[in-house]
């Protein structure tokens, strides 16, 4: 009786397999996925391999961003003020400071004549909610219940 070939039959045929089976049995397959594994864990990175198409610096820069951004609150007087933005974004280097697309609101302050609401608009601006300063900047309008009007490219409301 003659031994029966047919286990052997996927490695005569299948000589692929054969070197399959080898490369991962003699340990260097074992190696290269033990080192693909390990790979991120040993570079500190989550993803280990480099991504060219995303712009790290406008992620970064743009990393808190809003739209319809409303602020309100009360001056050093205890007068209400109220700023609103199509949108804003604070960045990471600058966590005080929330830049302003198209900010526009109101403003009430004291006057020797009694309380004036000032309606302010611009560009853009940027609201430092620590010192409690809106700078506008570009295209700079406001609009006074006595009547005063005011237009320039820059200024600065302390609040």
């Amino acid at each position: 009786m003659k031994g029966d070939r047919r286990n052997f039959i996927i490695f005569s045929k299948h000589k692929r397999l054969t070197r399959l089976w080898q490369f991962f049995f003699t340990g260097w397959g074992l190696v290269m996925v033990v080192v693909l594994v390990a790979a991120p864990f040993l570079t500190k990175q989550i993803l280990w391999t480099p991504i060219s198409a995303i712009n790290m610096r406008d992620v970064v820069t743009n990393q808190f961003k809003m739209t319809n951004a409303s602020f309100s609150g009360t001056d050093k007087d205890g007068n209400p003020f109220k700023i609103h933005a199509a949108s804003g974004h604070q960045e990471y280097g600058k966590p005080d400071i929330v830049f302003l697309e198209k900010p526009s609101g109101t403003i009430t302050r004291q006057t020797s004549k009694g309380k004036v609401t000032d309606k302010v608009s611009a560009i853009n601006g940027q609201f430092n909610h620590k010192e409690n300063v809106l700078t506008l900047i570009g295209n700079v309008r406001i609009n006074s219940s006595n009547g005063d009007k005011i237009q320039t490219n820059k200024m600065v409301i302390r609040l």
